[in-house]
């Protein structure tokens, strides 16, 4: 299993699938989910709005995936990252269920390749060096339990700004993912 730390723009990895920071209503916003959802084009909108229509809503912690249409990737794997409120809304678990959720997702799904952005780190308020630390952590649980068994061979973390690709560094040497 390779995991690799990127500098850049989520929606130009060329992986079998990128994962959408998204909101309940998976219709896009701000940040990574509308920048996915431009790049994507207005077919990832009504493949979101199917979901949404049979699914009701997606929760914290869930993940859910469509086709990437415009996007390099093939597939978007949504997931609902939880809003910071001090810590003590169970939202270092919530996060890790995202990543783990993806993760078993797109091992569910035969796919080789994911891409993770950093997940509740913008509007949503996470603490940039905690969601670094479950982040990578997850992963690397995810790995010890599940690789052996699993397609997936590349796990990128994809790191917009200097910040968060400083404690994604960091945090990847603590967990000798590099």
């Amino acid at each position: 299993m390779e995991v690799k730390l990127i500098k850049g723009d989520i929606t130009k990895e060329n992986v079998d699938a990128i994962v959408n920071a998204a909101n309940h209503t998976l219709l896009g916003g701000g940040g990574v989910d509308g920048a996915i959802h431009k790049a994507a084009g207005p077919k990832l909108l009504a493949a979101c709005k199917e979901v949404i229509k049979r699914i009701g809503s997606c929760p914290t912690g869930e993940a859910v995936l469509t086709e990437g249409y415009e996007l390099p990737a093939s597939y978007v794997i949504h997931t609902v990252g939880p809003v910071w409120h001090g810590g003590d809304k169970q939202e270092t678990s919530s996060l890790a269920s995202c990543y783990f959720k993806s993760l078993d997702l797109a091992a569910s799904k035969g796919l080789t390749s994911i891409a993770f952005p950093n997940i509740s780190t913008g509007v949503y308020g996470f603490p940039k060096e905690l969601a670094a630390e479950v982040a990578t952590y997850t992963v690397k649980q995810w790995i010890e339990e599940t690789a052996y068994d699993s397609t997936l061979k590349e796990i990128h973390f994809v790191c917009f700004d200097d910040e968060n690709y400083k404690w994604y560094e960091q945090k990847m040497v603590e967990q000798n993912l590099i």
